[in-house]
């Protein structure tokens, strides 16, 4: 890239990244399309509509409320990912759905769940809602290329019975399909219908084919339902946690790009630009993409900004590498992009498998977690190879052709990572079993083993009629301490109903006494009528079959990433010293929550989910470096080739590290309650997922790799 060319890029990049800055604070247009204050935030941020429905049935069996729930959570995941169902004493079911503030139009699109029966030409019911799979509605184009609406049915295996049957016997005539009581389509039979799979044709438009199958998915209930209310509520956390969190951010961004800078000097600054480019386009298709940001989505946000970071720093310790043994300054560049490559794509291969397998496979937050990821990752891979790159020509294009602007690579002293390897096993199975100690010990003494949010273990919804209009941080600062006191229990949720002076406080379940000093307290503190004061038993957001889905997702994405480093590294020990590493990681994140006990919520998946990012790609980089290795170094034992290994890429364990852990602890140090607890875990994830990769993982597989080796030499005997 000649001069002219290189002032042309630095040009526009800083042209861009204004343009990026003024989308992300202010937007185009009237409604400031594209701003960052128009990205959609979740309940925990910002609030939304809450909705109760109750059982028509007095009485509903447990199985049929819990089908329920299931089924009206995939249902309002339509609205966002992030939206959550949970039943409320023994016949009702809240929604809460974040980011919207409509009640009224969620209701109509919703619907009123009833009863969905298929009714046969002679009135007889052949299908009910519960043998209805799913229903979607939409457009194809007919054999003559003519748009044609139709709605899509699948039935369960039980209605692929049923309905095969009755159409077999109603060849040439109708079928009804009645919703309470009314009939909302006939259509003809016009063959039998074996695979489950149905189509309705008729329709006049898409939003007419897209209200019949809203109907017939809403009849598909176990149960029906009617609205008890719906109110549009606020914040949980409030604008406090918001401010605090952006303020958190932003010092974050600056001291990463203050470390790069000091450490990189000229790199550092294109790493910061490359950086900036990275956060500023992120905003932007968070609001394109209509994405929902809660605590869990923040948590893949803040793990793609560091694998952006980390890519940065493995190009650049790569390029001085290259200039400290004698290359040229443009071989030197050429030469750390191209080494460098493989590691970033291994390392953002297997989390992008990994947020892929929670994608498609999990729900609630484990979803939100994997779309900002997956958002995140492919920015961050484009930010590192292909903006950085561009940047770093066009500053040499310019003049800086130095060496002395990029540095070199000392030459350090082989650190024997390996002959410490006993002592960083011990160390490591100490803090692995310290969790499941604390956890005995807590039984012991009568206490719960861990201490469980109301996300996994449910609790009691006090709704308070105030008497004047309290903000989020009065309810924080005034109301919250008093709930405090008389459950002795830090883990207290409050949503303030918007347009009135009614607030709903969520804590651990109370007994009759605790309830009853709780309206004691609103009564004397605040002068709330006690008349003014319910509460019911709710049951946890996060529901068995939630937990179900992501116990499952992660454990494929743990199983795919492994694969994939076991088909790139052609060992099954770097795969095996890879999980056993997850393991401790698993491990002593979870000691955390057992011996501090921060409360165990939905954040918990998005925290480890977190860590294992973390630790599977420190860990990949220093297995590329062996393999690497094991080509320059033809003659060395396998303990030279991992402590070789181990110290080449010491300084990116490190900086990387580094600068992910200032990002999180500054977010502990100035946010609110509930972002702390968030916080700490992944810290110290951060902190003993390094250890792991550096002390655990190669060591490990040195091991492994001595035994087999002695296994053969045995065998040849």
């Amino acid at each position: 890239m000649n001069k002219r060319n290189s002032i042309i890029v630095l040009i526009l990049t800083v042209l861009l990244i204004g343009v990026l800055s003024f989308t992300s604070a202010v937007g185009w247009g009237a409604t400031g399309t594209g701003a960052a204050k128009n990205i959609k935030l979740g309940l925990d941020l910002a609030g939304g509509v809450s909705i109760t429905y109750q059982s028509k049935e007095a009485n509903p069996s447990a199985e049929n409320m819990s089908d329920t729930i299931y089924k009206l959570q995939q249902r309002v995941s339509q609205y966002s990912e992030e939206a959550v169902v949970y039943q409320e004493g023994h016949n009702r079911i809240n929604i809460e759905i974040p980011g919207v503030s409509n009640a009224d139009e969620i209701l109509t699109e919703l619907g009123k769940p009833g009863s969905l029966q298929f009714l046969d030409s002679e009135g007889e019911v052949v299908l009910d809602g519960t043998d209805v799979a799913s229903a979607d509605g939409g457009a194809i184009q007919d054999q003559m290329g003519a748009k044609e609406y139709i709605v899509s049915l699948q039935l369960t295996p039980e209605g692929t019975k049923k309905f095969a049957e009755a159409t077999k016997a109603n060849l040439g005539r109708p079928i009804s399909i009645v919703y309470d009581g009314d009939v909302i389509s006939a259509p003809t039979v016009q063959s039998e219908i074996t695979g489950g799979q149905a189509q309705i044709t008729g329709m006049n438009s898409v939003e007419e084919a897209q209200e019949l199958a809203a109907t017939i998915r809403i009849g598909s209930l176990s149960l029906e339902l009617e609205e008890v209310r719906s109110n549009v509520v606020g914040a949980q956390l409030g604008q406090e946690a918001i401010r605090t969190s952006l303020i958190a951010g932003g010092l974050g961004i600056l001291f990463v790009i203050i470390f790069m800078i000091v450490v990189y000097g000229h790199a550092g600054v294109v790493a910061s630009l490359a950086l900036l480019i990275y956060i500023t386009l992120q905003l932007a298709l968070l609001n394109a993409f209509d994405l929902t940001v809660t605590l869990p989505g923040i948590a893949g946000i803040v793990l793609s900004i560091g694998m952006a970071v980390d890519a940065n720093v493995l190009i650049y310790a790569r390029i001085r590498e290259e200039v400290g043994g004698d290359k040229g300054v443009r071989e030197a560049i050429n030469l750390g992009f191209k080494k460098a490559l493989t590691a970033i794509m291994d390392g953002n291969i297997t989390t992008l498998i990994a947020a892929a397998v929670l994608w498609t496979l999990g729900s609630g937050p484990v979803k939100g977690f994997a779309m900002t990821l997956t958002l995140g990752i492919v920015l961050s891979v484009f930010s590192a190879v292909v903006i950085s790159r561009v940047l770093m020509n066009a500053f040499y294009g310019i003049g800086f052709q130095d060496a002395k602007y990029y540095g070199k690579q000392k030459e350090r002293k082989v650190i024997d990572f390996v002959g410490k390897r006993k002592v960083f096993f011990i160390v490591a199975i100490v803090l692995a079993l310290s969790g499941p100690a604390s956890m005995a010990i807590h039984s012991a003494t009568g206490g719960e083993v861990l201490n469980f949010g109301l996300d996994f273990m449910g609790g009691t919804s006090t709704t308070i009629n105030f008497n004047e209009d309290m903000t989020i941080e009065q309810i924080d600062e005034q109301v919250k301490p008093v709930v405090e006191g008389i459950t002795g229990d830090a883990n207290v949720q409050a949503q303030k109903v918007l347009g009135g002076n009614q607030v709903v406080i969520k804590t651990r379940t109370l007994n009759a006494e605790e309830r009853e000093e709780f309206a004691k307290a609103m009564t004397g503190e605040f002068d709330v009528d006690e008349d003014d004061i319910s509460a019911e038993s709710i049951s946890s957001t996060v529901s068995a079959e939630m937990r179900k889905d992501a116990i499952l997702a992660v454990t494929i994405a743990i199983i795919g990433m492994l694969l994939y480093i076991r088909f790139r590294f052609k060992d099954i020990r770097f795969a095996t010293s890879g999980v056993i590493a997850l393991v401790f990681d698993v491990s002593t994140v979870f000691a955390t929550y057992a011996i501090a006990r921060v409360s165990l919520g939905s954040t918990f998946i998005a925290c480890m989910l977190t860590i294992l990012g973390y630790s599977i790609n420190a860990t990949i980089v220093i297995f590329d470096r062996v393999r690497e290795n094991k080509v320059k170094m033809p003659k060395a034992s396998n303990s030279e080739l991992v402590n070789a290994s181990i110290t080449q890429t010491l300084t990116r364990s490190i900086y990387t590290n580094i600068t992910s852990f200032a990002t999180i602890a500054i977010l502990f140090i100035i946010g609110v309650p509930a972002v702390r607890e968030f916080a700490l875990p992944i810290m110290v994830g951060i902190f003993f997922g390094t250890f792991s990769s550096i002390c655990i993982t190669g060591p490990l597989w040195c091991v492994m790799k001595g035994q087999q080796e002695k296994a053969k030499q045995t065998k040849a005997k």
